[in-house]
Parts: structure tokens; sequence; C-alpha cells
């Protein structure tokens, strides 16, 4: 009985419970206020774990505390020693401050204190997306250091205090990586108005017992190169870490693979993407670089998204215990003319030729075209400057022609001379001598005016894929002279060649052939002499590696080399028609073999020896 009396009472008391609970989580649910407020807090949240700039799992950003508490103070020093004071301000956050002129747009973050955003204002890529040299975590800028409490910290994990100012009309950042408000480690980026330059200092104040400064004290910074041309092979063959160090020389990484390199005393170093560079420079030298180049492209059929991962590691020096460096940030064109006007020979970095060729390129062919685009498209300038380049070398090729039309003329008996020494080397070599001696012709006087054009080939060759000027210049079907002018996609892939069909190389081919045809052709009759190349052979080859080389090439090349060979064609059937007289010229020889011809010292003691050399021959 009094079991089921104790039971109702449990029962009861048990409902009695339940009921008061769900009364309490009544009175105590959210409002419709306080539900939206927790549904945009969570976004918040959200959107800050998409961010480009948000901290990898490595490397958790610390949260922003009170000054005052002291508790999460001395947690921070547990890893931070007295930086931990940094993490404190209300500045220790993802936050980015923005500067900009009128060329170039900068986002420098609080966190790492360094550049995480460079926009260059006034140019394109080959898709219409602005050009960005620096954007979504593509590079890393870390100053790696010890400090006297047997810490070593990393300045890309924390964070650094901003203060905009202006200094007359420039604008200067300076980001504080705080030990106390007058302790700090400062990086100052100072942007002048319609400048590409921009100065850069890293300068420490009182922190000589902070610092361990006989440990290395080592700035690191690393860049991916983003893609900016339709060609990637083509804009990668020309993307490279160039440097001047020492005494003013110069030196490059490998274009095309893995590189590294150790150098002292280094000026600057250049991360070049082709036709636009990040360099740093210093005004007092790094004692030692490390430099690394590695490749990111594959080849042309993988769409790469990166051209090369540079690295820069720099030892700095400090002195009484402070760092103290000057500096400067160029983000911008590699266009010689704004280089070379900073008087720094950062237009080195420009692959422009070694010797001879550079000079060519620096003195006569850059400041002429420079001119002429000035008052002209891209495409005539290209057109006037080869018929000037070819007018200027036109006594030159004259003398080539000149030569060939004697060999020509004493064609007939050198080959008469061939038949009858030819089981007898020697002799047939010195009664050739002979018949050239009297008719005053040589081959090598056909070589000669050859060698000599040359270097403006070879100029020319390596002013074109780096005339920053032809970029998205266009030109009858070639909508950028900068790249390849494509008429056609192919379905497949070529090898060496691509996936579409440049009208440029094919003219230049054509020309190129017909030209060979004129030269080569005209001495396919002799007989071929051993261990010489097959020139019909040649003949086919040349314009066949056009086409393919080229291909894939700027069509402002392209277009040089088809203008080139047609005003050589032009000036080849000129001289031939209306200068040169071949009947002439034969008379001309007949007189001159005809003279008794006074031999030099050299060719007198070439024939004693040749005659001697044929008398042992025939005592053997």
């Amino acid at each position: 009985m009094e079991e089921k009396k104790f039971d109702k009472q449990s029962m009861i008391g048990f409902l009695l419970i339940g009921a008061i609970l769900l009364f309490m989580l009544w009175q105590n649910q959210p409002t419709e206020e306080e539900l939206a407020a927790e549904k945009a807090k969570q976004e918040q949240v959200e959107a800050a774990k998409a961010s480009p700039l948000a901290a990898k799992p490595s490397e958790k950003a610390e949260t922003a505390v009170p000054q005052d508490d002291s508790l999460a103070l001395e947690r921070y020093k547990s890893t931070l020693g007295s930086f931990a004071y940094s993490a404190t301000l209300p500045s220790a956050t993802d936050d980015v401050t923005e500067i900009e002129n009128e060329v170039l747009a900068l986002k420098v973050s609080n966190k790492g204190g360094f550049i995480t955003e460079a926009r260059l204002k006034n140019f394109k890529s080959y898709d219409s997306v602005p050009v960005y040299l620096i954007k979504d975590g593509n590079t890393r800028f870390n100053l790696n250091f010890s400090t006297s409490d047997n810490r070593t910290l990393n300045s890309e994990n924390m964070y650094f205090e901003p203060t905009l100012s202006k200094e007359g009309e420039n604008q200067v950042l300076s980001m504080k990586l705080k030990v106390s408000d007058s302790e700090y480690l400062e990086y100052r980026y100072t942007l002048k108005p319609d400048d590409y330059m921009m100065g850069f200092g890293i300068k420490t104040t009182g922190l000589q017992n902070v610092m361990n400064t006989s440990q290395p004290v080592n700035l690191d910074w690393e860049l991916k190169g983003y893609r900016h041309a339709k060609s990637i092979s083509y804009e990668n063959r020309y993307t490279r870490l160039t440097y001047e160090y020492e005494d003013g020389d110069h030196d490059k990484l490998s274009q095309n693979g893995d590189d590294d390199a150790i150098e002292t005393d280094v000026n600057w170093f250049n991360f070049r993407q082709h036709f636009f560079s990040s360099i740093l420079l210093t005004d007092q030298p790094f004692e030692k670089v490390t430099f690394t180049s590695n490749n990111l492209v594959e080849d042309e059929e993988v769409d790469t998204l990166f051209t090369k991962q540079y690295g820069a590691k720099m030892a700095l020096k400090p002195v009484n215990g402070e760092l103290n460096y000057a500096m400067d940030f160029y983000y911008g064109p590699t266009d010689y003319q704004i280089l070379n006007n900073y008087d720094r020979d950062i237009d080195e970095a420009m692959p422009l030729g070694w010797g001879i060729f550079g000079v060519i390129n620096k003195y006569v062919i850059i400041p002429f075209f420079n001119f002429l685009i000035t008052y002209f498209p891209a495409g005539i300038a290209i057109i006037l400057l080869t018929i000037s380049m070819k007018l200027l070398l036109s006594p030159v090729q004259y003398k080539q022609y000149l030569s060939q039309a004697k060999m020509k003329v004493l064609r007939p008996e050198i080959n008469e001379i061939n038949e009858k020494y030819a089981d007898n080397p020697m002799k047939k070599q010195q009664e050739t001598m002979k018949v050239y001696s009297k008719a005053g012709a040589s081959p090598l006087s056909g070589c000669l005016p050859g060698l000599l054009q040359i270097p403006v080939f070879y100029a020319l060759f390596t002013f074109f894929p780096s005339a920053f000027a032809l970029r998205h210049k266009s030109f009858l079907w070639a909508d950028d002279l900068s790249s390849y002018d494509k008429i056609a996609d192919l379905p497949f892939h070529i090898p060496f060649y691509g996936d579409h069909v440049s009208l440029f190389p094919i003219l230049a081919s054509i020309a190129i052939f017909i030209y060979m045809t004129m030269t080569t052709g005209q001495n396919m009759q002799q007989t071929q002499q051993p261990g010489m190349p097959n020139m019909k052979f040649l003949m086919y080859l040349s314009p066949v590696m056009m086409l393919f080389f080229f291909n894939n090439y700027a069509s402002g090349l392209s277009l040089y080399y088809f203008i080139s060979n047609l005003i050589t064609i032009g000036i080849m059937l000129v001289i031939k028609n209306f200068i040169l007289d071949e009947d002439r010229i034969h008379a001309k020889i007949a007189t001159a073999k005809a003279k008794p011809k006074k031999q030099n010292r050299f060719s007198k003691k070439f024939s004693e020896m040749m005659e001697q050399a044929e008398k042992q021959q025939k005592n053997k």
C-alpha cells in the first residue's frame, strides 16, 4: 500500500520538475533579434575563413585582446617574448592598408607588414584582366631573427601597426612591429606620384637588447610569377631571375629548368616576368644572397596560372645591434626607356644581348624605334625600321652579291680544274687559288660582308621579343604584335609548333625560301665538296625551321623577317638587273687574268709551300 503511494508521489514529483524545466526553456528562448544577430556573426566567421588573407591552419593568427588583459599578455610572451605587446594592440588583425598613385595600387597587410597585392593600373593581361604582380598569396616576405631570450621569430606571422601619412606629395606608410611604443621593427614604404619605384626601408629602434644579432638575420622574399601572355611557353622563355652583384657584374638564373646560386655584394635583383618586373634594390649591398628559381610550366598544352617561382634569401648585417637598410621596390613594366631613366643599371635586367649586340640595341635600334613609334603605328614603325636597316647594310650586300657574281663567272674554269685534278686534291687547290688570284676574286669575299650583318641581325632578334612598346599593339590581322598572330585553331597539338596557325611566320618562311633559291640555288650545279653541308638540304631546312620556331613567337619579329627578306630579294634583283653586268664582270676578269699579277709575300710563300708539298707527294 505504502509502495503504491510512494510511486504516485514520485510520478507527480517528476511531472512537476519537467513542467518547471519546460517553463524555464520557454522563458529563456532567444528572440528574433538575437537569432538574427547570431546568424550575422556566423556569416562573418565563414567569410573570414574564405578570405585569401586568412591565416593558414599552421600559422593561426593570434586574436587581439585588451591591453590590460595581463593573462593574455603572459600567454603571448610564452611564444613571442618581448614582441607579445604587438599581439595585444588593436592592429593585431588581418586588415590591410591601401596606398596608390597614378600607375600603381598596393595593399599592405598588418600581418607580416608586407605587400600582399600589387596592381599595375594602366595594363591588362592577354585575357583583358588587370595586371597583378602580387595577389592571392603568391608572395611571402619574412624577416627571420633570433631574440636574446633564445627565440626564433618570423615577422610574417606577427602583427604590425600601420600609420599612413604624407611628406609633401609622397605617401608614407609606416608598419611597426612593436615591443613597446618606443621600441620596434619598422617597414617604411614611400610612394611617389606617378612612379613605379617606391622607397622601402627596414629599421629597428631600441632593439639592441631584444634581438640577438650574434645569430643570422635573414630577409626572405618569394614570389610566384603570374602568366600574362597568350603563349605561356614564349612568355616563360623571357621570364627569368636577373641580378647585379659585386662590382656591377650581372648574371641570371636558368630560363628553362630549376636553378640556384649564391652571390655576394648584391645591389639589386629582378623577379622578371617577361614584360613586367618586381625588383628589390638596396643602397647597402647585401653581403650574401641565395637565389632560387623553379620552373612551373610543363608545356604549352597545360593551362598554367604561374610561370616561375622565385626566391631570394638575404643576409642582413646589423650595426651596433640595430638594422638600418635603405632600399627600393620597383613594380612595373620591363621597358628599357623607363628602367634606364632610374640610372641604377636595372635596364641590364632586359635580354638585349651581350657585348656588341646590346650596344647596337641600346644606342641605335631602341632610340630609333622609339622615334618611329612616336609618329607611326607599331606595325608601320617595324616596316620603316626594317627598311632603314636594310638600306644601311645595302653596300655590304652589294659587296656580297658582287663576289657571288664573280664566282659565277669563274665557275666553268673551276669545274674544269675539279675534273682535271680529281685525283690530286693538293694540285686542284693550288690551281683553283691561281684562278682566284688572277681574277681578283675570293670565296671569302662573299662571306665577310655576310659576317658584318650578323651583329645587326642578332640585335634585332633580341630587340623584338623585349620591345614593351609592341605589347597589345595591332597590325593587319595581328591583334598583338608582342604575341603570335593566330589565323586558325588546330584540333590537335603539334610538337614544337602548337595548336594554332600563325600567318606571319608562313609569309616569312616563303620569303626565306625564295631568297635562298636565289643565292644557294645558284650554286646547286657545283659538285658537292666532301665535308661540306648539302646546300639543297639547307635551302629547304631553313624555311621549315622558321615556320616551326616562330609560330609561337611575337608576330612583330615574324613581320620583321618577312619584310627584311622581301627587301633583300628586291635589292638583289635591282643589283643583278640594273647595277651589275655579268658580261662586263667577265671582261674585267679576263683583262685582270691577262695582266701579270705580282704576288704579295704571303701568296708567294703559300705557292712555294704548295709546290714543295706537291713535289714530296710525287717523290712518294
